[in-house]
């Protein structure tokens, strides 16, 4: 167990840081392609003959958008309290020295710009995107599906979709934060029988190297005909070395859930300093498994520095079963009460130390340093720690320099948890 540890404690490092004129006649024209060109949408004053190079002549359309090729370095500009329906898709790619950027203009105390009614509302199929301040509503898949590389979305809204964010199979090195994902609340298979339901996903993980931070993420928690409930704020499938940090996540089914075909792996991913509580009577914070099992082993999971309040009769806190071992879930410095079972483990178990732990039921070894007791959070929903907490300096090292809040952590002794301690 601890040599398990040293050989993944590099896993645990810190990743964030302290971080000429086209002119078009109709949206049949053929597409234009000048670096450095910001074209401008507007669902009610533009129109589509217009150049869209200003916002004195906007673009109308979602298919105007769709029929440009964009160059490095060019914007895209959608007017706030705007609308429209149908599908977003951004097929042009960037650079990493000049990326491809969507944003909003206009009046600063309007509605975000909104896209709704479509399969997937806003579709970013180029690499090197910059999308930010456009919200996604209402869509029958996924408010936003990224399927490039090296994409950032930042500050965006998604709400009442299957998923939020989707980020698919080989979408690798993307970044998701200071995202609004809410009440993405509906189910995309919801049969009777079988063990087929899925949907409610606040982000839904399928590449690898992404990272989710300082997002909020609500009400990911729809009925399942298979499971009662359904839904996580970020469920993982089939992706490797994800990291899902900083979060503030509340009401939703589960916080996370890790997954693969048969033949794929969702190895190496990380949690860290984030935040899970909800009000519902059927909640978890991570399942995870072992090889025993068609969706398994999910290898090398670590888990660190997490506040979990989940005061519902049947919630349970961490979940490792179908052959757990210290091989397949690490945990750290971990905070969890629930009203049902802190956590469970078969096989050999997971690798568990430096936690703290309070429910009715505690199915599995606590390590050398962790403690079962109440962990004296301020509130129900604020989980800093009160004087007193036995979550104060017991957490070890683990390479995070800073905490939910922007706190410095200590690299000895930190306290276990999302917040450090502050008389």
């Amino acid at each position: 167990m601890r040599m398990w540890f040293k050989r993944f404690s590099l896993v645990t490092a810190v990743l964030v840081a302290v971080p000429s004129t086209a002119a078009a006649s109709s949206a049949g024209t053929e597409a234009e392609s000048i670096a450095g060109t910001t074209y401008y949408v507007d669902a009610r004053a533009g129109d589509d003959r217009n150049s869209g190079t200003s916002s004195t002549a906007p673009w109308a359309t979602l298919s105007r958008i769709n029929a440009v090729t964009l160059a490095p370095g060019d914007a895209i500009a959608f007017r706030r309290g705007e609308s429209w329906t149908g599908a977003l898709s951004l097929t042009s790619s960037g650079t990493a020295e000049a990326p491809v950027t969507l944003t909003e203009y206009g009046d600063t105390e309007a509605a975000p710009p909104t896209i709704d009614g479509a399969g997937v509302c806003v579709t970013v199929h180029g690499s090197y995107w910059r999308i930010s301040g456009l919200r996604a509503t209402d869509c029958y898949w996924a408010g936003f599906e990224v399927r490039g590389t090296h994409n950032t979305l930042d500050s965006v809204t998604a709400d009442h979709n299957v998923a939020g964010v989707v980020i698919g199979p080989g979408a690798d090195h993307n970044t998701l934060r200071d995202s609004e994902l809410t009440d993405n609340n509906k189910m995309s298979v919801n049969t009777p029988g079988g063990d087929d339901d899925s949907g409610a996903f606040g982000v839904l993980l399928n590449g690898d190297d992404n990272t989710v931070t300082g997002n909020s993420i609500t009400g990911s928690h729809a009925i399942s005909y298979d499971y009662g409930f359904d839904g996580a704020a970020v469920e993982v499938y089939g992706g490797d070395r994800n990291r899902v940090e900083y979060n503030t996540t509340r009401n939703n089914t589960t916080f996370t859930e890790l997954g693969h075909d048969a033949g794929e792996t969702a190895d190496n991913n990380v949690f860290a300093y984030n935040v899970v509580t909800s009000e519902h009577d059927v909640a978890g914070f991570l399942v995870t498994r072992g090889a025993d099992v068609g969706t398994g082993p999910v290898r090398h999971t670590v888990v660190v520095n997490n506040s979990v309040n989940l005061p519902g009769d049947e919630t349970q806190g961490w979940v490792c079963y179908a052959g757990c071992s210290p091989d397949i879930l690490m945990l750290r410095n971990n905070v969890v009460q629930v009203g049902g079972k802190t956590g469970y483990e078969d096989g050999t178990g997971a690798d568990e130390d430096h936690g703290v732990y309070n429910g009715v039921q505690t199915q599995f070894e606590p390590g050398p340093n962790s403690v079962v007791a109440d962990p004296l959070f301020v509130s129900a929903t604020d989980l800093r720690l009160l004087r007193g907490s036995p979550a104060i300096e017991r957490g070890v090292g683990v390479g995070y320099t800073t905490d939910l809040a922007g706190a410095p952590v200590p690299a000895t002794q930190p306290d276990a948890g999302a917040y450090q301690h502050r008389p």
